[in-house]
C-alpha cells in the first residue's frame, strides 16, 4: 500500500518515454476482468516493474505481451468502477463499488445469444429479439436522469454463460436484476396462446423481494403492450432465477409461436412499448422503496 500511495490502489510503472495517457485500460463487467494494454513494455518490464499495491480486491493477474504491447490482465472478485489516474512515473487505479458511484444498480440480462439463438420461428431467432428489446431500453436509459448505474449481459451476440448473467448481478450488489425473453409453446408448434408472464425466484419471500419485483414488471410491460396477462411463474428451475442474490424477474414478453404475437414482436414499435414497459418497472420498483 505505501508503494501505491494509497489504500485500494495499484500502481504500474510506466516504461521510459511512455506517459499515462497512452495506456489504454478497458473494463469486462461480464467477466470482472480489467485490461491494461502499456506501448513499449519490452521482455524485461514486468520483471523489473512489478504491479503494486492492494491485492484485496484481486482475484487473478497475468502478464502477457503482444508484438511491442505489454498486457496486463486483472481478474477481480466483484463488480468494479475504475478511478485512474497518472503522474510522470507511474499509473494508478482505485477500484469504486457501483454503488460508491450510482445511487441505484440495475442489471438487464437479453436472454440467449451467438450459438443459443432460443426459440426460432419463420427464420426469427428468439435472441434477436430478445437483444431488440433490450437495445430498445438502452436507449432510454442512457437518455435517462436519475443516477442509475446500468450493466448489460450482452449488447451484441455474445452468449455469456447463465453463471457470468447472475454473477453480474450478484457480483455488483444490484438493486434489481431484469432478464428478457420471449416464449413459446412447448412443442414447438404455433398455436392462439399468447401473452406476457414473468417469472420470479420463490425462494425470495421478502416483502420487497423477487415476487413483488416481477409482478411490477408484469403490470407495466402487458400495460405498455396491452397484451394478456398471464401472471407469475416459480423460477427456481432456471439457474440464474436461484442462484440471484437481488431481486429478480425473468420476463416472457410474448410468444413466438403465435402468428400475431411474432408479427408485433418483429416490430420496432412493438419492442420500444415493451422497453418502454420494462422502464417504468425499473422507476416504479425505486418508488417502492428497492
Amino acid at each position: 500500500n505505501e508503494a501505491a500511495g494509497a489504500k485500494g490502489e495499484l500502481s504500474i510503472r510506466l516504461p521510459e518515454g511512455v506517459t499515462g495517457d497512452q495506456i489504454a485500460v478497458s473494463n469486462d463487467y461480464v467477466t470482472q476482468t480489467i485490461r491494461v494494454e502499456i506501448p513499449q513494455a519490452d521482455r524485461t518490464y514486468f520483471d523489473s516493474y512489478p504491479v503494486l499495491g492492494n491485492s484485496d480486491y484481486i482475484d487473478g493477474l497475468s502478464y502477457t505481451r503482444q508484438g511491442e504491447m505489454g498486457v496486463i490482465e486483472v481478474t477481480t472478485n466483484k463488480v468494479y468502477e475504475l478511478q485512474t489516474e497518472y503522474d510522470a512515473q507511474n499509473f494508478y487505479f482505485n477500484f469504486l463499488t457501483p454503488h460508491e458511484v450510482y445511487d441505484k444498480v440495475v442489471v438487464i440480462d437479453a436472454g440467449h445469444g451467438g450459438r443459443a439463438p432460443g426459440a426460432n420461428k419463420q427464420g426469427v431467432n428468439e435472441k434477436e429479439i430478445d437483444l431488440d428489446i433490450v437495445l430498445q431500453l438502452k436507449k432510454i436509459l442512457d437518455e435517462d436522469d436519475h443516477n442509475i448505474g446500468v450493466y448489460y449481459t450482452r449488447t451484441d451476440d455474445s452468449n455469456p454463460t447463465f453463471d457470468q448473467r447472475v454473477q453480474l448481478a450478484n457480483k455488483s450488489d444490484a438493486d434489481l436484476f431484469i432478464s428478457v425473453h420471449n416464449n413459446s409453446t412447448n412443442s414447438g408448434r404455433m398455436s392462439s396462446a399468447n401473452g406476457t408472464a414473468v417469472m420470479y425466484n420463490e425462494s425470495d419471500e421478502s416483502e420487497l423481494g423477487s415476487k413483488r419485483l416481477a409482478q411490477i414488471c408484469l403490470e407495466e410491460v402487458t400495460g405498455q403492450l396491452q397484451s394478456r396477462n398471464r401472471g407469475l411463474v416459480e423460477g427456481d428451475s432456471i439457474y440464474i432465477i436461484r442462484t440471484s442474490k437481488v431481486p429478480v424477474a425473468l420476463i416472457e414478453v410474448g410468444f413466438m409461436t403465435n402468428q400475431q404475437e411474432l408479427d408485433l414482436l418483429r416490430s420496432e414499435d412493438y419492442q420500444k412499448k415493451a422497453a418502454l414497459g420494462i422502464y417504468h418497472a425499473i422507476l416504479r420498483a425505486f418508488e417502492e422503496g428497492y
